[in-house]
């Protein structure tokens, strides 16, 4: 990649976080199911825990970019992380501001701020590849 923008940047935290959410759940290690199958009635069967969808497990490059990703979250402050994930996982302009405090524009502007940081830190670390 040649520039990092902030509309690059913006998209791998999106991925990101479509890639945690495709993750296996985590389980308690060591306990199991005993019980037998139970031939269910079609009324029965709506809530089966065994057949809610589930997305297919992301693909072991995608977790890297994830993990990448996540690395990048440390140069950003805490409120900048919350607010960066948060979009990321696409939630509404009005939950977010509700959880800050703040204005929509205002929010909008510390969001491409945070952008911004990252990938200026990005396009630093991609000279400074090249030089040496």
């Amino acid at each position: 990649m040649a520039e990092w923008t902030m509309e690059d940047v913006a998209a791998r935290f999106s991925d990101a976080a479509e890639t945690g959410r495709r993750l296996p759940r985590v389980r308690m290690q060591g306990y199991f199911n005993v019980w037998p199958a139970f031939a269910r009635e079609v009324w029965e069967s709506c809530p089966d825990d065994e057949h809610v969808y589930r997305p297919l497990p992301p693909t072991p490059q995608a977790i890297d970019r994830m993990m990448e990703t996540m690395r990048w979250v440390q140069w950003l402050e805490v409120e900048q992380r919350h607010l960066v994930w948060m979009r990321a996982k696409q939630y509404e302009w009005k939950v977010i501001c509700r959880r800050f405090g703040c204005e929509r524009t205002t929010a909008w502007r510390r969001w491409q701020r945070a952008l911004q940081i990252v990938a200026e830190r990005l396009n630093e670390q991609t000279h400074r590849a090249v030089v040496f």
